[in-house]
């Protein structure tokens, strides 16, 4: 039978020829299976994080062909279209895998997670706003990496008053010394900064510079002098004689002076030198007895005119009060030097009450009290100052006016 069999068989499907046939009928069943199941598929271009690749697959839906590739997408990436969208040929997918990002906010931190792909676009995410006074860091222009840290400072204004001027800056400081510090705002060793340095800043706050200079001022100032009496027997009794006219010392006074602003707010004397000691002005004053006069007959016209001598003697210097006429004068006249004939300079001392007078019938260095005007010293002479009249001394030209010519009554003290 089988012989019969075999017989009936073309020879080449007998012995060796037979099994190559068979195997050949395999592999082309394979072949035709594995074309169908290629041409079946579908093709997929996935763009992730902008690089694009091409996949063709027999998934169902976009996440059954993620986890075809054990691609895990996480709870903040970006995937489109949604991952239950079913798979068709020639689809396109994106896929932007976030990022961590820690973002500090005007001093408040916050971990973010995002798909922007720069510090600009992540802030116009967040909403945030920022102009050119504002601080970033880093730039705006920045790529976003995974655990980038974003620094964000909103500037504002703050109002800074120095060396009279007033200034705006927008700042983004949080204290003055870090502000004057940024703005190269110099400081003096005393200069007096309002708020203090370590105090805050704020919106809106302003800023005072108070700059404070330590100067040494020397000041040369006059010394009055004295005036001493000394007794002389060569002369009449009721006479005094100038032997030295006095002179004013000099002396240099050291102030440690503080200014704030230009303007001197406080000064201490820390040093006094003599430069030249005071001179004391000496008077003689006459002890001699006057001659005794023998008293003779007179005419009635004699006995007139030494009732007339009399009573212009009892006019000088013998501590009674009389009448006279006055004037004012001031040291800065045309001509005039200041200096008195004793020696007083009026232009350093313009208070000083001083009167001219006629020495022979007010001694010169009395003290005389003047109606209307005050005790003041015998110390000057003049060309019109003859008899019963004195000329009173004044600080101004108009007080001098206002004085005019009067009749006051005068006491010679001493």
């Amino acid at each position: 039978m089988e012989a019969n069999i075999r017989n009936l068989l073309p020879a080449k499907f007998s012995g060796k020829g037979l099994f190559i046939s068979v195997i050949s009928l395999i592999l082309f069943v394979g072949v035709i299976i594995y074309a169908v199941y290629e041409v079946t598929k579908a093709t997929v271009e996935i763009s992730i994080d902008g690089e694009v690749l091409v996949y063709d697959t027999h998934a169902n839906t976009l996440a059954d062909f993620m986890m075809e590739h054990n691609w895990d997408v996480q709870e903040h990436d970006l995937i489109e279209p949604a991952l239950e969208t079913e798979i068709t040929d020639s689809m396109e997918v994106v896929w932007k895998q976030a990022k961590e990002v820690l973002v500090t906010i005007d001093g408040k931190q916050e971990t973010v997670w995002t798909i922007e792909d720069t510090v600009e676009a992540l802030f116009a995410e967040l909403n945030i706003t920022y102009t050119e006074h504002d601080h970033i860091f880093p730039a705006v222009t920045t790529d976003i990496t995974e655990s980038l840290e974003v620094l964000f400072e909103s500037a504002f204004q703050v109002v800074i008053s120095s060396d009279g001027e007033q200034q705006e800056f927008w700042t983004t400081s949080t204290t003055v010394a870090d502000f004057l510090e940024k703005e190269d705002v110099s400081l003096g060793e005393l200069d007096r900064v309002e708020p203090a340095l370590e105090e805050k800043l704020d919106k809106d706050a302003q800023i005072q510079i108070v700059r404070v200079e330590k100067v040494t001022d020397v000041v040369e100032e006059a010394v009055s002098f004295g005036t001493v009496t000394q007794k002389d027997d060569s002369l009449e009794s009721g006479t005094e004689k100038v032997v030295n006219a006095g002179s004013e010392g000099k002396v240099k006074k050291h102030y440690e002076v503080i200014l704030e602003d230009g303007e001197e707010v406080s000064r201490e004397l820390v040093k006094e030198e003599t430069v030249s000691e005071s001179q004391d002005r000496v008077v003689a004053v006459g002890t001699k007895p006057k001659p005794v006069q023998v008293a003779r007959s007179t005419t009635p016209s004699q006995s007139a005119a030494n009732s007339s001598a009399s009573e212009s003697s009892n006019n000088k210097s013998d501590g009674k009060t009389f009448t006279v006429t006055a004037t004012a004068y001031t040291a800065g006249c045309n001509g005039c030097s200041g200096i008195t004939a004793t020696g007083i300079n009026l232009k350093n001392n313009p208070n000083m009450k001083v009167i001219a007078v006629d020495p022979n019938v007010i001694p010169l260095g009395s003290r005389v009290e003047v109606e209307g005007y005050g005790i003041a010293i015998a110390g000057d002479t003049g060309g019109s100052i003859n008899g019963n009249k004195i000329d009173v001394h004044v600080p101004t030209k108009a007080e001098a006016q206002r004085w005019g010519r009067k009749q006051v009554k005068i006491t010679v003290l001493d």
